[in-house]
């Protein structure tokens, strides 16, 4: 899946979207995605001038990405257009070792749990073969057109 597709799914835009493209995935089991990260990613400017890391939030954000196109694709819509993947929390996170400017992140997310609309997720960033970043993420899919999603 490449980034028109990605685009179509996502709501997110430069500088937060950060799924670059979709190796593969198995609808309602996995996803393998993944973020080239560059020196010109925008918050490399403060974190940390001299020292580029990749802030850990953005991490699981990009997880976090991944696994939700999953869950649109499992969801099997037409119309992504219509649907907003709302995060309701992020368990378990690990930081294991820091993603800099040249790295591969290679996105990972395995369905631990899903029923009507709400998914939880293994996830994992993994660069040169060694895991950066792990958490459980959980997020709701939903229509744009209700408001206040999670209620």
């Amino acid at each position: 899946m490449d980034i028109v597709k990605i685009m179509e799914m996502l709501p997110h835009r430069y500088p937060l979207l950060l799924v670059d493209k979709v190796v593969g995935y198995v609808e309602n089991e996995s996803i393998h995605a993944v973020k080239c990260v560059t020196m010109n990613e925008q918050f490399f400017q403060g974190h940390f001038p001299g020292r580029p890391i990749m802030p850990g939030v953005l991490i699981v954000e990009a997880m976090a990405q991944a696994g939700g196109i999953l869950a649109l694709v499992s969801e099997k819509e037409e119309d992504f257009s219509q649907k907003l993947i709302l995060f309701r929390s992020i368990e378990k996170a690990k930081f294991r070792k820091p993603v800099v400017p040249g790295d591969v992140l290679n996105l990972h997310a395995t369905v631990l749990k899903k029923r009507k609309g709400f998914i939880t997720l293994d996830c994992k960033a993994i660069v040169d073969g060694e895991i950066c970043a792990e958490a459980e993420v959980s997020a709701l899919v939903t229509d744009k057109a209700l408001e206040g999603g999670m209620k």
